[in-house]
């Protein structure tokens, strides 16, 4: 199709150039100067005035996340650039959604003229070259697809031959100085790596070992190797527990190639999804060992041993809701001893655990029951107002008698009986579990409590299901429920997350309450 503009002098012209590694494979007619001889040729033909040009060296069609392509459509926006130019319309992108937005959507809501010149498209007129368009960007689509597939082949049996693949390679190594594919020690951070084991084997926990080298400064993989950070935050530049972990399970470190740990979600995102261990490429003996096999599977056998004397995960009310003043991220807690020798749960800042000698927070320690009850009183104290009893009492007699007639039915006795199995059932394993030494007797002995309490209200609450043919709202009864809820319905787990959105402690031991449906309050 023969290209016509009327009005040149109306437009401001981007000409557009993009040239990936795949692109690269079709010929000299797709390189980079050959795209702007044409382009350049065209606007002199129609005398249109050319505001840039602008350039992606190596970058995906399907990736439209390009610094070229972003400079033009910056410039779009500021109004600098109403008429673009490619080659052809792969140029402009092969993810065939992505290009009809920017053709179907995104130009015309802009005032912008496309012209692909190969294509013959013209947005400008109307045309059948038009109209075939989605066509040509589902043919692109297709063809980025094949190229992804036959690239991902050609990865994959590059690491079922043990041949490195990667961007960088794992800390402690680095690429041959001559031979592609194959990694050698780094002899600068290997001496990291080394020590890093024996520390391990000495027995020192993954979080001592990461204590240790950030007390002594010892830059962590990301820094030796200048990687820019993701984030800035306390974690940043610093090693982790996961950190060390990761590194002490490595085989590469034995001389087995380690490969394929994730993979991409598809050809058009960068995202990758971590793959099962079972999935992973790894071929032995493909270069030289940092670490002894012998001395690497102790240090095995030592997380392994861990992992199964792990210290238990407590439930406390405001799990998820409290967090540090000072560095923001959630506050854990720990189980110790009072001066009565009785468990006692603490608050205490994860970023000061993990980092205490490199002053990044302090440990802001209080006990668990003291800033619980501050925050339960408080939301008693703004919410108290509004729960008048009288009010509450005509809807309470009504739901009552509501469930009270639910729970008679067969299918609510039912339900009670077979919980009731069900918590018998449990008692017996436990006590089983305890004979084996699996259950310690201090933890029995709490949630046996606890269980059979339980089983016994239920035992209760049957009998008198049973032994009732109806029943009708007492008023005292209900009146009693009411003001229960309103003494102690607000400590709920349900109800402190529907009003609270997030509870902050300060160093000085000052809670910030900061109220679903108010700015935060602060009391001492």
């Amino acid at each position: 199709m023969h290209l016509e503009i009327s009005n040149p002098n109306e437009y401001r012209a981007g000409l557009y150039i993009r040239l990936s590694k795949e692109d690269e494979n079709e010929g000299p007619s797709e390189s980079v100067n050959n795209q702007k001889s044409m382009l350049s040729r065209f606007v002199r033909e129609h005398r249109l005035p050319v505001y840039d040009t602008y350039i992606d060296d190596g970058w995906s069609g399907t990736n439209f996340d390009r610094p070229g392509f972003k400079r033009l459509i910056a410039d779009i926006e500021a109004k600098k650039v109403n008429m673009v130019i490619t080659k052809d319309l792969s140029r402009l992108g092969r993810d065939y959604i992505m290009t009809g937005h920017y053709m179907e959507r995104y130009f015309p809501e802009k005032r912008v003229r496309y012209i692909s010149i190969l294509d013959g498209i013209d947005t400008g007129v109307d045309s059948t070259a038009n109209d075939i368009t989605p066509f040509r960007a589902i043919m692109n689509d297709m063809y980025a697809k094949d190229i992804s597939k036959k690239i991902k082949s050609v990865k994959r049996d590059k690491q079922r031959k043990g041949l490195f693949i990667g961007g960088k390679p794992l800390f402690g190594y680095k690429m041959h100085p001559s031979e592609k594919n194959k990694i050698v020690i780094d002899e600068e951070a290997a001496p990291i790596v080394r020590r890093i084991f024996s520390m391990a084997l000495e027995g020192m926990s993954c979080h001592q070992i990461a204590v240790s080298l950030n007390a002594e400064k010892v830059p962590t993989p990301a820094v030796y190797a200048g990687l820019r950070q993701g984030r800035a935050g306390p974690y940043a530049g610093m090693w982790s527990s996961e950190r060390i972990s990761d590194m002490l399970q490595n085989e590469t470190y034995i001389g087995n190639m380690v490969q394929g740990r994730s993979v991409k979600i598809s050809y058009k995102s960068q995202r990758s999804l971590s793959q099962a261990r079972e999935n992973w490429v790894v071929v032995e003996g493909t270069h030289e060992p940092i670490i002894d096999p012998e001395a690497f599977q102790k240090v095995q056998t030592l997380l392994d041993s861990r992992r199964r004397t792990r210290s238990r995960k407590y439930d406390f009310l405001l799990k998820g809701l409290i967090h540090c003043h000072e560095c923001g991220y959630p506050l854990g807690v720990l189980n110790r001893k009072n001066a009565k020798g009785e468990d006692c749960l603490y608050f205490v800042c994860r970023t000061y655990q993990r980092f205490t000698k490199a002053g990044v927070c302090t440990c802001h320690s209080i006990k668990e029951k003291t800033v619980t009850d501050a925050v339960i009183q408080k939301v008693i104290d703004v919410c108290g107002e509004h729960l008048k009893p009288d009010l509450l009492f005509k809807a309470a007699i009504q739901t009552v008698e509501k469930a009270c007639r639910a729970e008679s039915n067969k299918s609510g006795i039912w339900a009670l009986r077979h919980k009731i199995d069900s918590l018998s059932t449990n008692l017996e394993k436990m006590y089983m579990d305890r004979l084996s030494g699996v259950l310690e007797d201090r933890d029995f002995e709490r949630i046996y409590e606890r269980i059979k309490a339980e089983r016994a209200a239920l035992r209760q609450r049957l009998s008198e299901l049973e032994g009732a043919d109806c029943f009708c709202a007492d008023e005292d009864w209900t009146k009693a429920i009411v003001q229960k809820f309103i003494d102690q319905g607000l400590a709920s787990r349900e109800v402190l997350v529907s009003l609270i959105e997030r509870v902050e402690l300060t160093e000085g031991k000052e809670v910030i309450i900061r109220f679903r449906f108010a700015q935060p309050e602060k009391m001492s």
